[in-house]
């Protein structure tokens, strides 16, 4: 079984150094690359302001987070739900940036840097020099945008699943998912039994082909009968 959990983040800003901090974490469990259903998802209490610029990408303002959690509420189960799996995030040095500021603010070591997987890099390589953004991936993989007004991080994790599976291969044809999650396995037809049905050459044509075989000279055709 393979395990692997898509995070988002949303934050104050982008630069950690200027005092920036998240205000909320998505995250979904993958097992053999498909959503178990399982997630964990939280806003948080910034202690600090949510400037205008940064309100007009995710929609949120301080009112929507003053009585949510703080950071060291939510980090115990936060990190029970990652447990050591790989992390996958879109453009990850940045979630891990500043994810890794609020450990360092209540004394916690750092997620290990091992564990990112940056589907921003990954599309990078496959897609060089194109639009690579989530917005962009998703109308590349023909995934349902409709939803998506604002940079919402449950709702990100959802379509960066989507565009991870694509990424890594796409759902190829003939396999499904077994209903015990064990995986994917191979589907194929039954076999059916065929009656043979014999050719039967009209004696005109039988005969046409003879007269052909006169006028050749050692015709391979009489040597193989």
């Amino acid at each position: 079984m393979s395990r692997e959990i898509v995070l988002d983040t949303e934050t104050t800003g982008i630069e950690v150094s200027e005092g920036h901090r998240v205000i909320e974490i998505a995250a979904i469990e993958l097992v053999n690359l498909l959503p178990t259903g399982r997630h964990f998802h939280t806003l948080l209490n910034p202690e600090r302001d949510i400037p205008a610029d940064a309100s007009r990408i995710h929609g949120m303002t301080s009112r929507d987070v003053e009585n949510a959690p703080l950071f060291a509420q939510q980090v115990d189960a936060w990190l029970d739900f990652l447990g050591d799996a790989p992390i996958i995030a879109h453009n990850a040095p940045f979630d891990f940036m500043h994810l890794d500021a609020e450990l360092k603010r209540i004394g916690r070591p750092p997620l290990p840097p091992n564990r990112m997987v940056d589907t921003l890099a990954l599309a990078k390589k496959r897609f060089p020099g194109m639009p690579n953004s989530l917005d962009a991936l998703c109308r590349r993989f023909d995934i349902d945008l409709s939803e998506r007004t604002t940079h919402n991080a449950l709702l990100d994790v959802k379509l960066l699943a989507k565009v991870y599976l694509e990424l890594r291969g796409g759902r190829q044809p003939g396999l499904v998912l077994a209903s015990n999650n064990t995986g994917p396995v191979l589907v194929t037809e039954a076999r059916v039994a065929r009656t043979p049905r014999p050719i039967i050459v009209p004696p005109e044509a039988e005969a046409a082909h003879a007269a052909f075989l006169a006028k050749l000279k050692d015709p391979l055709w009489l040597r193989l009968s």
